[in-house]
């Protein structure tokens, strides 16, 4: 009989040639590396963030690839394609917690009804873990940002090009033209 090992924090830290990796159901779950417009999305996001953090602070927007450790029984971390971050400098380590905003940018694997089901999945871990905003970024699509939060997770709101989205209430007063995500 064989005995699974169950992934840890450890080996999150460790995933070969440093790839992107998540903490799901005791396994490290490795994730594709995206195309050139899910990276510059995500790109795009992550600098309207540092814009608006540098103006007001508040907060940390966080990049695509950074770990954020949270407890649940099903999931140990997340690794968003931009966020926004609260709590605590924890320096050269994950962040602690998960963030208040997520943004989740869509890649070629990213369709379908199995996607549809993970993407909601995780949508639910994310509110679960204290996340009040999560963005379901799809490029391809007419609805190109839609903004799920913890308050009204089933209902979210909708923006298309020439539209300007937003965060709220985890990003107060934080706006990003829609139009930015094609640039």
């Amino acid at each position: 009989m064989s005995t699974k090992v169950r992934a840890t924090v450890e080996d999150l830290y460790n995933v070969p040639e440093h790839g992107k990796a998540e903490l799901i159901d005791g396994e490290l779950v490795r994730f594709m590396p995206t195309g050139m417009k899910p990276s510059r999305a995500s790109s795009r996001i992550w600098r309207s963030l540092d814009d608006y953090e540098q103006a007001n602070g508040g907060g940390f927007a966080v990049g695509d690839n950074a770990g954020f450790l949270v407890d649940l029984p099903s999931r140990e971390s997340f690794s968003p394609d931009a966020a926004w971050y609260t709590g605590p400098d924890t320096g050269m380590r994950f962040l602690d917690g998960a963030p208040v905003f997520a943004a989740e940018v869509r890649s070629e694997s990213d369709y379908g009804d199995a996607a549809e089901r993970e993407m909601a999945k995780k949508r639910r871990d994310y509110f679960a873990a204290g996340t009040l905003v999560v963005w379901d970024v799809d490029l391809l699509g007419d609805d190109v940002v839609q903004v799920y939060r913890e308050s009204d997770p089933e209902h979210p709101t909708r923006y298309r090009r020439g539209e300007v989205a937003e965060a709220e209430p985890a990003v107060p007063g934080w706006r990003m033209p829609v139009d930015d995500l094609f640039r």
